[in-house]
């Protein structure tokens, strides 16, 4: 459900509650820490439900895991599983930079570290004084949101004393407004500190030391993207070229009308292949956002930005809409079908018209709901999960446990290496890299192939 790096080495994965075949202490694993180099596994105590978690690293390299699904006796043989109610959970995992990893493991203190209030399905993006800021969520499990489920607040893990909340959540109008597909808002921390979130049909900028929104235009033509009626966003690059401008993309979602029962809903209603960008200049929100069409309908993809600065698409459905065991022509017990197998490239820079190619290798495995990509520090990308079912299946569209990697066309050619930088860059730092740059570079410009920009880096210096 939920991959990240954690260093050169290892990955971590935090699934939910089911049974799994790695086992931990006489029961089934939930999460692991994957070797990228060697594959082994190394089973991770996680004790609570970490199914529909939301997670972020603070400042300090921890990764923060928050939230989740309650238990539920009937679904998944709670008492052979023993694990307790993930909703207002907090879990943690310090900074793990080893190869070996046997010391390394989740840690959960519930009775004294917790969220204030129970939250499924909500966001977490860090802020700039390195503490995480927790968005949204329903109070219990579900599926679609709707006013006596919604959690329309944030919260700071570590808790902040402002606004008057004296640590406790602050509302948010924004999440009551966006009812009922507003889960896993999409959410960005922006240069000046300020978080761009979307949900449902809308976007909004928020100040969270001032808590202020700036409401924006609505996302065009009727398309919602976020669950369940899920799509993908990424922050483009903040590069010299656009003087560091932040953009937005958002691609994918549905049409579908989030009032409607679920007997209206069936696995056969169309995704929709929009990708929208906005840039957050006080020009580009007047200009209002930018429509382009994928080459296939996406629900429920993954966005991947590259090396290059090129951003690849994977995974997600043609049709139908996110969870399991809810609308009409299920395929096993998914809401969704028509598996999108083949990756797409898109380029921020080129033109209009000419920002989408395919080519790269398919894939023969679907993956749909609680499907997962990451860039690998070797610059390929891993894939993984998919899992649309209650619990482990071997129906159509069961439960996927293998991995594949995807390597774009430049992993075969010669990069620049990093002789000399900073381990850590304070935000708003300024910091000097040193990069021997190969021979058939050298005259080239950094830019396609090899961006000559780094996140958080405002001074690079290049040496032949």
């Amino acid at each position: 459900m939920q991959l990240a790096i954690i260093s050169p080495t290892h990955a971590i994965i935090i699934d939910k509650v089911e049974h799994n075949p790695l086992t931990i202490d006489n029961h089934p694993a939930w999460a692991t820490l994957y070797n990228l180099e060697t594959h082994a596994l190394k089973p991770l105590h996680v004790k609570s439900n970490s199914f529909c978690a939301g997670g972020a690293f603070l400042g300090n390299g921890t990764l923060v895991n928050v939230g989740g699904n309650p238990v539920y006796e009937d679904r998944t043989a709670s008492a052979d599983f023993k694990q307790t109610d993930g909703l207002q959970t907090v879990r943690l995992f310090g900074p793990c930079d080893a190869a070996d990893v046997t010391e390394c493991d989740i840690y959960e203190y519930t009775t004294r570290i917790h969220l204030s209030t129970p939250r499924w399905y909500s966001s977490v993006v860090r802020v700039q004084d390195g503490s995480v800021l927790i968005i949204g969520g329903s109070k219990r499990g579900g599926w679609i949101n709707n006013a006596t489920t919604n959690n329309p607040t944030i919260e700071f893990f570590p808790p902040k004393y402002i606004h008057d909340a004296n640590g406790m959540p602050i509302h948010l109008q924004f999440l009551a407004d966006t009812l009922n597909a507003n889960l896993f808002p999409i959410s960005f921390l922006l240069p000046d500190g300020r978080i761009f979130i979307a949900a449902n049909r809308d976007a909004i900028i928020y100040d969270w030391k001032k808590n202020t929104e700036t409401r924006l235009a609505r996302i065009p033509n009727g398309v919602r993207v976020t669950y369940p009626m899920t799509g993908t966003g990424l922050l483009l690059p903040l590069a010299p070229e656009n003087d560091y401008k932040p953009e937005v993309l958002i691609c994918g979602g549905s049409t579908l009308d989030d009032t409607k029962p679920a007997y209206e809903m069936s696995s056969q209603d169309p995704a929709s292949d929009q990708c929208v960008r906005l840039l957050l200049t006080p020009e580009g929100i007047e200009r209002g956002w930018q429509v382009e069409h994928m080459p296939h309908p996406r629900l429920m993809p993954d966005a991947v930005l590259l090396p290059t600065g090129t951003v690849v698409i994977v995974n997600g459905a043609g049709s139908g809409i996110a969870g399991y065991k809810n609308v009409r022509h299920q395929v096993g017990v998914s809401n969704a079908d028509n598996p999108v197998l083949t990756p797409v490239l898109y380029d921020p820079t080129a033109p209009v018209g000419k920002r989408f190619t395919t080519g790269l290798p398919q894939s023969a495995i679907p993956r749909m709901y609680h499907s997962t990509a990451t860039l690998t520090p070797n610059g390929d990308i891993m894939i993984a999960g998919s899992n649309p079912n209650i619990d482990r299946s071997e129906v159509a569209y069961g439960t996927e446990y293998r991995v594949e990697w995807l390597r774009p066309p430049y992993m075969t050619r010669q990069r620049p290496v990093i002789d000399k930088a900073p381990r850590t860059i304070n935000f708003g730092e300024k910091a000097k890299v040193l990069v021997t740059i190969p021979d058939d570079l050298r005259n080239e410009k950094l830019k396609g192939e090899f961006p000559y920009f780094l996140s958080g880096v405002e001074v690079v210096q290049l040496t032949a």
